[in-house]
């Protein structure tokens, strides 16, 4: 079995100059390459000491689905990294002034010295009862006999949007899913949060939710990171298929219990230090341990680099689900019922997936200028009030750069060419078609597609313009 640890060299301003976007070669490269992710991961990851283009994380990271370590330039400047900390530890009295709110302020806190359901249990204790509590922790020597609690998946932008503690890196702006979530009226939930846990706090083995990427943040403290490429997971079941709970567990080691585990390739352990950034691809395993007393600000994420996995697995829980209540397939409604279960255990069903990819969809078709009614652009993409120069090839093919439509985000990025911009959502629209393309000929889906559909366009009305955008860029043929 492989073990890589990595080494880091040190040291590295970070030049606030990078934009999203990508050239036509990467456009072309990375449609090509996604075929091939699977193929491609490896028993490595990187550290990343100074900036690199967004392209250049694009390719090597994103589409091949590989980690990386960022050093300390990515949050040198954030807030949090300077009100939130003093002398590389939480400052207790700091965080009760800004975010207590009097004692009202309520988090989530999970057990780590308790298992249940294949996770730490949860309450919900008052951000000021949660710091007292780490405080005395702290100062009695992280003791055995107290339990050890970690505040974890806190929405802290949902509970404090006025408060900038952060910036998110230019790498990990394509953010479809949060870009979603916070689009739905039916939802106050998003998938951004700040940890806080003492030194010995530590989150079970697992993959992220929908096979999302995710990155993570040091504020303060040390974590370590044991992680697994897509595939290393079916040696770390045991003989009914149940995922080990902890990797320090000694019942690995009994053959009778877990048969495969003695046929483990690929493991990898990372240190991350204060200020460094590690991104964890779609569908790698993972297991995280404090060293140190340790805030961290996290995301997780989806884009068109990895929209497919997600698909793939959101497909999978759904055949899962129906092997589990297959005694009842004849009741009626049984398909309705089926989505039902797939929303409850995984978070989502087909029809919010197909919201989802509606939503990714349009507001691309916005951003590039593109109306399928009369496929010219839109009154507001101009020459004149984009400030950019859009080329006569870009026009006649009905599709303009809409800056004053661009997502916040990228608004505030500095000024980037509108090419690049534009084969990045040429690229996401792709992506999608591929997706919606998929989705048409799943007997699933379409028993239930009148449910889904209603308010949205049809998928085979969304899937001409797809179509429409993608052929005019030579594209589709990279589908296949």
């Amino acid at each position: 079995m492989d073990c890589d640890i990595i080494h880091k060299p040190r040291g590295c301003d970070w030049h606030k100059n990078e934009r999203i976007g990508i050239s036509h070669s990467a456009l072309v490269m990375s449609t090509k390459a996604q075929s091939h992710q699977e193929d491609s991961c490896s028993c490595e990851i990187k550290y990343i000491a100074e900036p690199v283009s967004y392209e250049e994380f694009f390719t090597k990271y994103l589409i091949l689905n590989q980690p990386c370590l960022f050093g300390q330039f990515l949050t040198s400047s954030w807030r949090s990294c300077k009100e939130w900390i003093v002398n590389n530890e939480p400052n207790f009295e700091s965080l009760e002034r800004l975010f207590s709110n009097e004692g009202k302020t309520v988090v989530p806190i999970a057990n780590c010295k308790q298992e249940e359901y294949s996770s730490h249990p949860k309450e919900a204790m008052t951000l000021s009862q949660y710091l007292q509590y780490w405080e005395t922790y702290r100062s009695k020597g992280h003791p055995p006999d107290m339990d050890c609690l970690y505040l974890k998946d806190w929405h802290f932008t949902k509970a404090f949007p006025n408060y900038d503690a952060y910036q998110t890196p230019v790498y990990f702006q394509s953010d479809w899913m949060n870009d979603f979530w916070e689009s739905r009226s039916d939802t106050d939930d998003d998938y951004r949060f700040v940890y806080m846990g003492p030194k010995g706090s530590w989150t079970p083995l697992h993959a992220d939710v929908f096979r999302s990427y995710s990155w993570s943040a040091n504020v303060c403290g040390r974590k370590k990171w044991i992680l697994f490429p897509p595939g290393q997971e079916v040696y770390l079941q045991d003989n009914l298929g149940h995922l080990v709970f902890d990797l320090c567990s000694p019942e690995l080691n009994d053959d009778r219990k877990y048969p495969k585990y003695k046929n483990l390739q690929h493991r990898i352990e990372v240190i991350q230090e204060k200020g460094e950034v590690i991104f964890v691809p779609s569908g790698w395993h993972h297991q995280v341990f404090n060293l140190e007393d340790t805030i961290s600000i996290n995301h997780n994420w989806v884009n068109g680099c990895n929209i497919w996995i997600s698909w793939q697995y959101i497909k999978q829980c759904l055949l899962e689900v129906k092997h589990e209540i297959r005694d009842c397939q004849d009741m009626e409604g049984w398909e309705e019922h089926c989505q039902l279960m797939l929303k409850a255990s995984s978070g989502i069903n087909y029809s919010d997936f197909y919201k989802f990819m509606h939503t990714a969809a349009q507001q691309r078709f916005k951003w590039l200028g593109y109306n399928k009614t009369d496929n010219v652009h839109c009154p507001a993409a101009s020459e004149e009030n984009t400030g950019q120069t859009i080329s006569q090839n870009d026009k006649d093919k009905g599709i303009m750069c809409t800056t004053p439509d661009f997502p916040t985000d990228i608004k505030s990025l500095p000024t980037c060419t509108c090419r690049e911009l534009i084969n990045h959502y040429i690229f996401d629209l792709c992506q999608i078609k591929k997706i919606i393309s998929d989705m048409m000929s799943d007997e699933d889906f379409i028993h239930i597609l009148q449910n889904c559909v209603k308010g949205l366009q049809r998928p085979d009305i969304l899937i001409e313009g797809l179509n429409d955008v993608c052929e005019k860029y030579a594209f589709s043929s990279m589908q296949e």
